[in-house]
C-alpha cells in the first residue's frame, strides 16, 4: 500500500472513530440546559439528550393490542398513573427537599440503556444524601426484553431486584426460562417462585403502570428519565443530570405533585 493511501485511510479512520466517540459518550457532547414545557402533565418540562433505542408503542408485549382486555388494561392503567403522577413515578422512594428523586425507564438490550444504568446506579450511591432512583422496566425491544424484565420485577419479591438488573444488563445472552433459571440457581433465588410471579397479576400491572407512564411522557424510546420534573428522552451526561438536579433543588420539584 503505498504512503498516500495508507495516510487517507489512517485520516478516515481517525473521523469515524471520533464520530462513534461523539456518539457514545455522551460527555463529550456539546450540551445547553434548554427546557420546553409541557402540556400535560401539566408543571413538568422535557429536555430532549442523546441517542435513543426503540420506538414502539410501550404497551408491546403486554398483550393483544387489539383485544378488549388489552384495551380496557391500557386505559385503566393511564387513568391510574395520570391521577397520581409522582406517586406511579417515585412510590416508595424516600425523598426530601434536597435529595432528588429521579425515574429512569430502561430495556435490558438497549445498548445506551446498559451505559446510562450503570452511571445511574454508581450515582445514586456516592450521591445517596443528593439523588435516589426508581427503576422503571420499559421491555420494547421483543419477548426477550419482556421477559428479562419479567423476572427482575419477579426478583424484586425476593430482595434480589438490584443483584438481577447487574446481571441482566451485563448478560451478553438473550433472556430464556432456561437462562433464567441458571441465573436464579447463582443467585441464591427460589426458580420456582420467580417464575411463578413473572406470570402475576401484580406485575403485569406494574409493567402496565410503566408503560402508560412512557405514553403519558411520549417517550419514543430507551433510555429515558424523569429527574424531579424534568423529562429527559435519550442518553444525558453525568454533567447534564448534575445540572439537572440542581435546578429541581433550586426550584423546588415538588411543588409538581401537589399540582398535578
Amino acid at each position: 500500500m503505498d504512503t498516500k493511501k495508507q495516510s487517507t485511510l489512517l485520516t478516515i479512520g481517525a473521523i469515524l472513530a471520533g464520530y462513534t466517540a461523539l456518539r457514545t459518550v455522551p460527555s463529550l457532547l456539546p450540551e445547553r440546559l434548554e427546557l420546553v414545557p409541557l402540556d400535560t402533565p401539566i408543571g413538568f418540562r422535557k429536555y430532549v439528550a442523546g441517542e435513543t433505542s426503540g420506538g414502539f408503542d410501550p404497551f408491546v408485549g403486554l398483550g393483544n393490542v387489539d383485544s378488549a382486555e388489552a384495551t380496557a388494561r391500557k386505559a385503566a392503567a393511564l387513568k391510574r398513573v395520570s391521577e397520581d403522577i409522582c406517586g406511579a413515578l417515585y412510590g416508595g422512594l424516600e425523598t426530601t427537599a434536597s435529595k432528588i428523586p429521579m425515574a429512569s425507564f430502561s430495556d435490558y438490550y438497549c445498548p445506551f440503556c446498559r451505559v446510562q444504568t450503570k452511571r445511574l446506579a454508581d450515582m445514586s450511591q456516592e450521591m445517596d444524601d443528593e439523588v435516589v432512583v426508581a427503576w422503571h422496566e420499559l421491555p420494547l425491544l421483543g419477548d426477550s426484553s419482556n421477559l428479562a424484565a419479567k423476572a427482575a420485577l419477579a426478583a424484586k419479591r425476593q430482595g434480589a431486584y438490584v443483584a438481577f438488573h447487574e446481571r441482566l444488563m451485563k448478560s451478553p445472552f438473550q433472556a430464556t426460562p432456561e437462562y433464567l433459571r441458571r441465573l436464579s440457581d447463582d443467585l441464591g433465588v427460589d426458580g420456582t417462585q420467580l417464575v411463578a410471579d413473572m406470570e402475576s397479576a401484580e406485575i403485569a400491572q406494574e409493567l402496565e403502570n410503566s408503560a402508560a407512564l412512557a405514553r403519558v411522557f411520549a417517550f419514543v424510546g430507551t433510555p429515558a428519565l424523569v429527574i424531579g420534573r424534568t423529562v429527559v428522552q435519550g442518553q444525558i451526561s453525568d454533567k447534564m443530570i448534575g445540572q439537572i438536579v440542581e435546578l429541581e433543588r433550586e426550584e423546588g420539584w415538588g411543588v409538581v405533585c401537589v399540582s398535578v
